[in-house]
């Protein structure tokens, strides 16, 4: 933030969001691109976390872009609906897709400053450009969440950031509502290999990529894995990882515990392996752990495969380890939420 502005520099892909959700409301902000063809958002109704193998959460983007223009996208004030949310546009969007394209092209190009009335309330979204109203949407859901900013490859400004709240529409249905946040905290900044370790002889094989962490061992089962700096005793670890290559994922009937004995120090592992429920190469999968004492519950892409299971040699306080299991991986959306003892 400098002089009452936020600077997005566009790198790590990420978003920032509010400290708590909103329902009905009324948004007003002011953007600015810093050079031609930039691209940002203003994410409503989000998710805490971001979906699986995504930077992003779950929302509504009320995009934030420039210098793109086609017959099924704009850079003036598009909606549309990402990641599991569902929208249906004000007007049919030429390929069926929920998304709304505006009425007619209102946005200032870089260096000027473009005002947004973004009016969101009982599942309706609205947007005004520059004084007018072009684009909208209704049916939404979820429509109570986070509001989030979004940083996608090229710096932006917001400022003047204001938001009115309207009356509630009363109890909603757990489907309408986002994911609220749980505790969770950020392993890998998206930028930096801070908070992690990597052997010496490890450094040109893993390596950062924007908001991912990858591994690329030149030859399979040479590599070792990187291990977080910190030590953690009972928690939750969530942790998303792809195999870029086909047919590069060894094959194991599910996935299991490294004990002490394996990787000392280490008290829980992600580790690409395929198994039940494990999406084929080339998609993202999503595992959360959960080690209390030595019991583990581990889940894959939403199935539980490990249910409160005793682990031998897991040391009561360890580190996470990323394990490379193949030839070329990458992880990311590793979060860490602490258990109270």
């Amino acid at each position: 933030v400098r002089d009452g502005v936020i600077a997005v520099t566009g790198v790590p892909i990420c978003e920032i969001r509010t400290e708590r959700m909103f329902e009905n409301f009324v948004l007003e902000l002011e953007y600015q691109h810093l050079r031609p063809m930039g691209n940002a958002g203003v994410f409503i109704w989000a998710d805490a976390l971001p979906a699986r193998g995504q930077p992003f959460v779950r929302a509504i983007e009320v995009q934030v872009l420039d210098g793109r223009n086609s017959d099924t996208y704009t850079s003036h004030g598009d909606i549309f609906a990402i990641h599991g949310a569902v929208l249906t546009p004000d007007r049919p969007h030429p390929n069926g897709s929920m998304r709304s394209l505006p009425s007619e092209r209102r946005a200032k190009g870089p260096g000027q400053w473009n005002h947004y009335r973004i009016t969101a309330n009982n599942g309706t979204i609205k947007l005004a450009v520059n004084g007018k109203e072009v684009s909208g949407g209704y049916d939404i859901s979820p429509r109570k969440g986070y509001i989030a900013l979004e940083s996608e490859g090229a710096p932006t400004l917001f400022r003047d950031i204001r938001v009115r709240e309207l009356p509630t529409s009363g109890a909603l249905p757990a489907n309408h509502v986002a994911t609220a946040y749980d505790g969770h905290t950020a392993l890998y900044d998206g930028m930096t290999f801070t908070g992690w370790e990597r052997a010496a002889d490890q450094a040109s094989r893993w390596q950062v990529k924007d908001w991912t962490i990858a591994y690329d061992g030149q030859q399979a089962s040479t590599g070792k894995p990187i291990l977080s700096a910190g030590s953690y005793d009972d928690f939750e670890l969530i942790a998303d990882w792809r195999s870029v290559d086909e047919a590069d994922v060894p094959p194991s009937p599910r996935p299991s515990a490294v004990s002490a004995a394996q990787l000392p120090g280490v008290r829980a592992v992600v580790v690409p392996q395929a198994g039940d429920g494990v999406q084929s190469p080339g998609q993202w999968n999503r595992v959360v752990q959960r080690l209390v004492g030595n019991r583990l519950t581990l889940s894959i892409n939403g199935k539980t495969v490990v249910d409160d299971v005793p682990q031998a040699g897991l040391p009561a306080r360890g580190r996470v380890a990323l394990v490379p299991s193949g030839r070329r991986l990458e992880f990311a959306n590793v979060f860490m939420r602490r258990l109270a003892g």
